[in-house]
């Protein structure tokens, strides 16, 4: 089973996936962590992989940046592929001083601007949140390999370039950082019943400015790669 945006069969994509943005990452861990890995998509360039990790079958595949991508192919993922445990694997910019540049962030919650949710009808505001259970595997491996990291609430923004500093806003509500993506994932997942967790790493501070190269946001993520692949072998 094809769909317009992913090439695989059906059985070529496991039931925990891995989601970064940039599917050079995908291809990253495909070839650094994953043993007998085989490509199973190149549509549009957005790689997809499927190997073993620890004897576990585990995919990884790209997902573009923003909601509007993420959703697409998060819903194909679990509709037409059956895949239960979705894991999205990114960076964020932080929004508070006490997170620095290479933590990692897990977004137990994910506020957004976007109008994702109209879909759905509902009559208020929808909250989106994490599994609970991938989250805590995923704080039990940052604490045996000794890794910084914070839980708490993202931003899920529509928008990089913004005209105005409405960060500070979100800041203000104790938001930890802000990514593009995990609401919609977590919103997928929410209605389909099946399972997600964003972690990130801080790959720049709105507050102090700095930040990660290229380069290093695609290669140098390997602690959140850990983290998330030793979750995924418990699934």
């Amino acid at each position: 089973m094809s769909t317009p945006h992913n090439a695989a069969k059906k059985g070529d994509i496991a039931k925990t996936i891995l989601l970064p943005g940039d599917p050079l990452r995908a291809k990253f861990i495909a070839e650094n962590f994953l043993e007998d890995a085989t490509q199973f998509n190149t549509v549009r360039n957005m790689f997809g992989f499927t190997g073993t990790y620890q004897g576990k079958k585990v995919s990884v595949m790209g997902t573009g940046m923003g909601c509007a991508s993420i959703g697409i192919y998060s819903y194909e993922l679990i509709h037409m592929y059956g895949v239960e445990n979705l894991i999205r694997i990114g960076s964020c910019g932080a929004m508070q001083d006490f997170v620095k540049l290479g933590d990692i962030v897990m977004a137990a919650g994910a506020s957004t601007d976007t109008n994702y949710a109209h879909q759905y009808h509902l009559p208020g505001s929808f909250s989106a949140v994490a599994t609970f259970d991938l989250l805590s595997k995923a704080v039990e491996q940052a604490k045996e390999h000794q890794f910084p990291y914070v839980v708490g609430n993202v931003l899920s923004s529509d928008i990089f370039y913004n005209e105005f500093e409405e960060w500070k806003d979100w800041a203000k509500m104790g938001v930890l950082a802000a990514e593009m993506e995990s609401y919609a994932l977590y919103c997928n997942a929410a209605r389909a019943g099946v399972n997600a967790l964003g972690i990130f790493t801080v790959s720049d501070s709105m507050l102090s400015k700095e930040e990660m190269s290229a380069e290093e946001r695609q290669n140098g993520f390997t602690n959140m790669m850990k983290v998330a692949l030793g979750v995924a072998v418990q699934l």
